[in-house]
């Protein structure tokens, strides 16, 4: 189900990404060649993704599934109503998770949070503004999506410390741009085939 609708939104938003990230990329070259700046792959490539993630964000939450909706205010009601298992379930309460699970790994990163109130504050933040935004577009505001969210926020937060943790205990080697570099290629050579269908996971 998680799958299924990150393709949905991959098909309705490719050519506003196409074309967003076709100028993102210009002005970055260009900013790093008049300001002289290291071009580090890794890094680039990990804020291409950022930008990616937001810009399928907001097709997620302003656009897909438009209905006008109500408001719930009481804490797990919505939560609690999905069966476990159940499509609605994965939809609706793991997809919130998982939806939010980058913004905490991509905030920590660029803001070098290390305290699990500031990933919790900027999410629930974030959340509340798009519950807001998706009330006046039509559509419902739900107390549980912000629950939702900043556990996804949060996880992203623990997978970014824990990474980072990990990769300050490693040797010297794996600790260098170099090495990232490689394996920013690897990645960016999968998900390209991962998205024209070559290859499949899962």
């Amino acid at each position: 189900m998680v799958k299924s609708t990150f393709f949905d939104i991959i098909d309705t938003a490719w050519p506003t990404l196409v074309i967003f990230l076709i100028v993102i990329i210009l002005l970055r070259i260009m900013y790093l060649k008049q300001n002289k700046k290291k071009f580090v792959f890794h890094e680039e490539l990990i804020l291409l993704l950022f930008v990616t993630y937001i810009l399928l964000l907001f097709e997620l939450v302003t656009i897909r599934d438009v209905e006008f909706g109500g408001v719930n205010w009481m804490p797990f009601r919505e939560i609690l109503r999905y069966d476990f298992g159940t499509d609605l379930f994965y939809k609706q309460v793991i997809g919130n998770i998982i939806l939010f699970i980058p913004f905490g790994y991509f905030a920590t990163y660029y803001s070098k949070l290390t305290k699990i109130r500031h990933i919790f504050f900027i999410t629930f933040i974030t959340s509340t503004t798009i519950e807001i935004v998706q009330r006046f577009i039509g559509r419902s505001f739900d107390v549980d999506d912000i629950i939702l969210n900043v556990v996804g926020g949060i996880i992203g937060f623990l997978l970014f410390i824990g990474l980072d943790a990990i990769r300050k205990k490693l040797p010297k080697i794996f600790q260098n741009d170099l090495f990232y570099n490689i394996l920013a290629i690897i990645l960016l050579i999968l998900i390209v085939l991962y998205l024209f269908g070559t290859v499949r996971i899962g």
